[in-house]
């Protein structure tokens, strides 16, 4: 019986691409890929779930939506990465005998985790991206503990696979038998692969980029889709409030660490000395657009209030239920200017799936803390 020219089994596995070069130079993008998509999501995590330590800042104003669109477009890119670097070591994979030593036991089984989280991240952040659950685990929290595990898995495998990897790519290497394929071959395959990531990135990333929209046939949504020309995830509807807004009975609560509590309506509110800025809202699942926003700084309203300086703010909204329906404003985004009780989206008042009567938005924060139909404001 011949064999593949890798040495590892059967010749079962007949194609050239299945050799050492091609393993390591798959390897080598989809580490970077993923390494890119681990540091942006950790930043996601931390923005979101905020440990005592970290303290979101209010600037750059877009950064998030930068990191989080990159987060998901790496997260895409990756697929073919991951699928084409499987294919390509599965020889190996399922060689006889499966351990040839105490060595390449450990080796083989910080695989299990590697490959395994590996799928679960990227099939799991798939669906998200989709808005698809099934499943009734908190995304969130097992995308962010699965991803440790994996980043984990990912160094194990670097330093077991170094050496090796190092030899593939020189132009000769010291074992001829790690490259098989012919260069042409070779750059067809590479090609092909990198093709498919780019096809893949162009047809997401519409969502964020609004130049590629019209190409962007997998985006979750499309930057100018939506009530004031504005994507929306949860319409009013959706979280159950159309009953509860009514601009002539809505009141605005200040309470907490004040020195004096107040209770606004709307028609003072609008009152108010209002100020401008363009926002982007960012959401996590990686589309975003940019509006221009109108509406009372929290900084004014929290010194209306008789606030502490470096206060900051737990947002309530009138959804009933909803993982989302609170938010804190840290002190740094809070003594921002630019971060709003908005009343207003490009020139018009908001749309009740925009949160009407009045809504957060603010600098540098994950669409899920932009609070909507807000009805109060507590200090700290």
């Amino acid at each position: 019986m011949t064999t593949t020219g890798t040495g590892v089994g059967p010749a079962v596995f007949t194609s050239p691409q299945h050799d050492a070069r091609n393993a390591a130079l798959l390897g080598s993008a989809l580490g970077n890929s993923f390494t890119v998509c681990f540091t942006t999501g950790l930043f996601s995590h931390l923005a979101q779930y905020a440990p005592g330590w970290f303290e979101l800042p209010a600037r750059p104003a877009r950064l998030y939506r930068v990191t989080q669109g990159v987060h998901v477009t790496t997260g895409v890119a990756s697929i073919p990465l991951l699928l084409s670097k499987l294919w390509t070591v599965y020889p190996h994979l399922v060689s006889r005998p499966p351990v040839r030593s105490v060595a390449h036991a450990v080796e083989r089984l910080a695989l299990l985790p590697l490959v395994g989280g590996a799928l679960f991240l990227l099939m799991s952040g798939t669906a998200n991206v989709a808005r698809w659950y099934p499943w009734t685990f908190n995304f969130p929290r097992a995308h962010f503990w699965a991803a440790w595990i994996t980043i984990g898995g990912l160094v194990a495998h670097i330093g077991a696979k170094a050496g090796t990897s190092r030899d593939a790519v020189r132009r000769t290497p010291r074992d001829p038998s790690l490259v098989v394929s012919s260069g042409a071959a070779r750059r067809s395959f590479l090609g092909g692969v990198a093709g498919a990531a780019g096809l893949l990135v162009v047809a997401t990333a519409g969502g964020t980029i609004s130049p590629l929209s019209r190409l962007s046939a997998l985006a979750q949504r499309r930057p100018d889709d939506g009530p004031q020309g504005l994507p929306v995830n949860k319409s009013a509807d959706g979280a159950g409030v159309t009953d509860l807004i009514d601009e002539v009975a809505y009141r605005l609560r200040i309470e907490g660490a004040v020195a004096t509590p107040l209770v606004l309506d709307l028609a003072e509110l609008r009152a108010l000395p209002q100020r401008k800025a363009e926002l982007p809202i960012a959401c996590v699942e990686g589309w975003s657009a940019s509006a221009r926003w109108r509406g009372v700084p929290i900084r004014d309203l929290l010194d209306l209030a008789g606030a502490a300086p470096g206060a900051s703010v737990f947002v309530e909204s009138i959804q009933p239920r909803g993982g989302y329906r609170t938010s804190e404003i840290n002190s740094r985004q809070a003594s921002d200017l630019d971060t709003l009780l908005a009343l207003e989206i490009d020139g018009e008042p908001l749309h009740p799936d925009h949160g009407f009567p009045a809504r957060l938005i603010g600098p540098n924060r994950p669409g899920v803390l932009q609070t909507k139909w807000v009805e109060k404001l507590v200090v700290t």
